[in-house]
């Protein structure tokens, strides 16, 4: 496993990220438990999570599972650098969901009970709140980092503005601000180049990519539909996309298999490749796709292939950063 610093920080963190949205849903905790074991034996030290995944509302059900998980020992929690989110609605009420102070810190303490641990290395905001003030969100992870409760902030799905905001307002308070911004950011989709990646470049915050895959429309999803597979990609919005892109991702998938190269290993490595970013989210379903996708870090991809990927998946406008991508 290859490691590098999440952002400016000093804190190291697998190349790779493992996401956890299936536990649950999609992965019962059985195989869940395995999945996070085999995770640390590739040396995947890097765990992503949040509140509100398992979709029952107040519930935290993948909390639940990685914090049972924890509870076995063995060292799992001292290997694992654990990431989880606030800001979805976890109740009824108008104060259960936001990024208010009552809320981050009632949600931080649920978070820590759920997952049986003392600490979470890295709590991100989940969405940017338009309507609570950065001294509140501040004066709240101030708090947290203070009773130990918290060790680094992280972002999720926020634009380049919203970051420089934060870190204006971390910086007149003194504070380390933001670390991360975790957005979704893949082939298909590239929009965070124009001014949320030079942002978090420039304030020294790790991009951490989800969706790295497209909803599996990245994985080979023509090949195995001619296999009998790939459900995923022939159901609801991902049928749609591949609709739309099937043109494309048939060339695509073509290069791959000229390359020598799966297609999933061809995406995540051309993530790897990019400025800025710490480590993609692969979502395991099964133990098998966890071991494939380890696959993406024996991919080296030349200037040439480059070259063709951004042929066949233009980035937005002239490419690169604004305001060159849009004008002169």
């Amino acid at each position: 496993m290859e490691y590098t610093n999440l952002g400016r920080t000093g804190l190291s963190v697998s190349r790779l990220c493992l996401g956890t949205m299936n536990f649950g849903p999609q992965t019962d905790e059985p195989d869940s438990f395995a999945i996070m074991d085999r995770a640390l034996e590739h040396g995947i030290n890097f765990f992503d999570t949040a509140n509100v995944y398992g979709w029952k509302l107040g519930e935290g059900v993948t909390e639940q599972i990685i914090g049972r998980w924890f509870a076995q020992g063995g060292g799992r929690r001292d290997r694992v650098v654990l990431a989880t989110k606030v800001y979805g609605k976890m109740g009824e009420w108008p104060n259960d969901q936001g990024l208010s102070a009552r809320h981050i810190i009632r949600a931080c303490e649920d978070s820590l009970r759920r997952l049986q641990t003392d600490t979470i290395d890295l709590y991100q905001m989940h969405h940017i709140s338009r309507t609570t003030p950065w001294e509140e969100i501040w004066q709240a992870m101030e708090t947290l980092v203070a009773q130990g409760k918290v060790l680094y902030v992280g972002s999720s799905n926020f634009a380049g503005w919203h970051i420089a905001q934060a870190q204006a307002a971390a910086g007149r308070r003194n504070f380390l601000g933001l670390v991360s911004e975790q957005c979704i950011y893949n082939l298909l989709t590239r929009h965070v180049e124009l001014e949320v990646v030079p942002a978090a470049q420039h304030y020294g915050l790790g991009i951490i990519p989800w969706s790295p895959l497209h909803g599996g429309l990245l994985s080979g999803v023509i090949r195995k539909m001619a296999e009998g597979g790939a459900a995923r990609g022939t159901t609801g919005r991902a049928a749609d996309a591949l609709a739309e892109h099937r043109t494309t991702i048939e060339a695509y998938e073509k290069l791959c298999a000229d390359l020598g190269h799966d297609p999933a290993d061809v995406a995540l490595a051309w993530l790897l490749s990019r400025p800025g970013v710490t480590a993609p989210i692969v979502g395991p379903r099964t133990m098998d796709q966890l071991d494939r996708n380890l696959g993406a870090l024996d991919v080296k991809l030349d200037e040439a292939t480059l070259e063709k990927l951004d042929e066949l998946f233009p980035p937005v406008g002239n490419g690169g950063p604004g305001p060159e991508a849009w004008a002169w």
